[in-house]
């Protein structure tokens, strides 16, 4: 799928060889094409990850029609099946067997907990979550998150490995439901969900504070340097505003139901903009990704040293 077309895109970048297993042959054939197609268009705008050339990269990238052999010499492994717990647990089952003491086994599950994922495996010390945020490529953003079990050193070999290639990884010290990104994305939907079933700000608009407010500035610092530079720093910050925060978060409802009414009206909204069929889906894809393209461009030449 498209994460693990991004992964072997990244991986190839770092200068690695890089071996595509799938029980659908075809599978790997159209992941190798459109591969060496979005390579040639990322070399022709100069966004092309790593030193080497696509035609270097794409060289490092072949098929494997045999698990055993696409493992074989590895020094890691990226799961990318679908979000399936027990298709999961059965791929890593099948790792387990054939692995050997050395080689990192990690999924890119964006919400299976890992004390479920990787539980009875006899390599659960060289196991761990790689959750990207898509699309991968152009948000640099790895979740890593640790079974109860894995070894420090599977966590410092992943992380540096994600920084070897170019991404971004964060540690999450024990694993939660969601992991961190997706709990704060969720805790936004929610409220964002609640403003608009109440009528208090239209779809559109609601968007528009993230994009056009929030957003512009959590593109370059988070939550909280946000607020230590809102003021003298946190202690000011929590010292002037703490309170009003506390009554703010107190009139905040329950989870909501997403409604199918309020979904309808959300979707009629946003269609206005986007309609939902897959011609107009898939091009605002491609113009958020050519944004998301241009904006890590502009973070690399303004990152603080």
């Amino acid at each position: 799928g498209v994460i693990g077309r991004s992964w072997a895109m990244l991986f190839a970048g770092g200068g690695f060889q890089v071996k595509l297993y799938d029980i659908e042959q075809q599978q790997i054939r159209n992941a190798l094409e459109h591969i060496r197609k979005e390579m040639k268009l990322l070399e022709q705008a100069g966004a092309l990850k790593g030193s080497l050339s696509a035609e270097e990269q794409l060289s490092l990238i072949s098929g494997c029609p045999n698990i055993q052999e696409a493992v074989e010499g590895a020094v890691h492994i990226q799961e990318c099946v679908p979000e399936d717990l027990e298709l999961k647990k059965k791929i890593f089952a099948q790792l387990d067997s054939i692995v050997d003491d050395r080689v990192i086994l990690s999924s890119s599950t964006s919400c299976l907990m890992p004390s479920k994922l990787f539980a009875g495996l006899v390599h659960v010390k060289q196991c761990i979550v790689a959750h990207p945020v898509n699309p991968p490529y152009y948000i640099p953003l790895v979740e890593l998150v640790p079974h109860p079990e894995t070894a420090p050193t599977t966590m410092d070999r992943t992380h540096a490995l994600m920084k070897k290639i170019g991404q971004c990884p964060m540690r999450v010290q024990k694993e939660v439901a969601g992991f961190v990104l997706n709990r704060l994305q969720y805790a936004i939907i929610s409220e964002a969900w609640r403003l608009v079933e109440e009528g208090i700000v239209s779809p559109s608009d609601l968007d528009l504070v993230m994009s056009e407010g929030l957003g512009m500035r959590y593109a370059f610092i988070g939550p909280l340097e946000t607020m230590h530079l809102n003021a003298e720093g946190m202690l000011s910050y929590c010292d002037r505003y703490s309170e009003g925060m506390k009554h703010v978060l107190k009139t905040f409802g329950p989870i909501p139901e997403f409604s199918r009414a309020t979904a309808e009206k959300v979707n009629q909204d946003m269609c206005v903009k986007v309609p939902d069929d897959p011609e107009h889906l898939a091009a605002r894809r491609q113009w958020r990704d050519e944004c998301l393209m241009r904006l890590a461009k502009l973070k690399s030449q303004v990152q603080p040293q």
